[in-house]
């Protein structure tokens, strides 16, 4: 499975960027609107960082609108992957975009039948809202199980992003569900990273290092 940072922060994504794990990023109109400056500048930068899939998500809900945007996004950067939402004028328009040579990550996913929809139009990937289900109740990680299990039966390339992560188990469970990415955002990617065994096993071995050389 495959990180992608969930942020438009340029400073959170250069340092995670850093550590040489990181495949792609994963933007929305909320991230973007948190940050200083121009969001389509933004979002160059964020392209000459990381050495990947870069989505960048429309904020039209009309398909000629959509489309319009789709290529004003698209034209930013190679890397560049358009994020639709699941409604009906969005399958339109992720069916047109496809079939011109625009990736779509269709976002906004919270069932297997919409993210089977959103293959068949033509997208690269789908995106499964799996902390916005458990918010309301629903178990989230169950849905990953369930595309990904339809994904190989019918031989769907189509690329599975966990989103909406809310905890490092959303990761690890994701990932034995066989999700091909999980989209995270930076403060989950710290808590993966930390162990408190950890902390006190390299305590430890320095500590007697210490009395060695002493």
């Amino acid at each position: 499975m495959k990180f992608f940072v969930d942020s438009a922060n340029i400073e959170e994504i250069k340092k995670l960027n850093e550590w040489g794990i990181i495949s792609g990023v994963t933007t929305n109109p909320s991230l973007l609107s948190k940050e200083k400056g121009n969001p389509y500048d933004i979002l160059r930068q964020i392209c000459e960082i990381v050495k990947g899939p870069v989505s960048a998500e429309v904020t039209a809900v009309k398909f000629e609108e959509m489309v319009e945007e789709a290529h004003r996004l698209a034209d930013i950067h190679p890397n560049i992957v358009v994020k639709i939402p699941f409604i009906e004028d969005g399958i339109k328009a992720i069916k047109y975009l496809s079939e011109r040579g625009i990736s779509v990550n269709t976002t906004l996913i919270f069932n297997p039948i919409q993210a089977l929809i959103a293959a068949r139009a033509g997208a690269r990937y789908v995106s499964p809202f799996i902390g916005r289900l458990d918010d309301v109740g629903h178990d989230g990680l169950s849905i990953i199980k369930e595309i990904v299990e339809i994904f190989t039966i019918h031989e769907i390339e189509t690329e599975v992003i966990a989103a909406s992560i809310r905890h490092p188990r959303h990761v690890l469970m994701s990932a034995l569900y066989g999700a091909h990415i999980a989209t995270i955002p930076p403060n989950v990617f710290y808590q993966m990273i930390k162990h408190p065994l950890t902390d006190i096993g390299l305590q430890k071995f320095l500590e007697d290092w210490k009395k060695k050389e002493g």
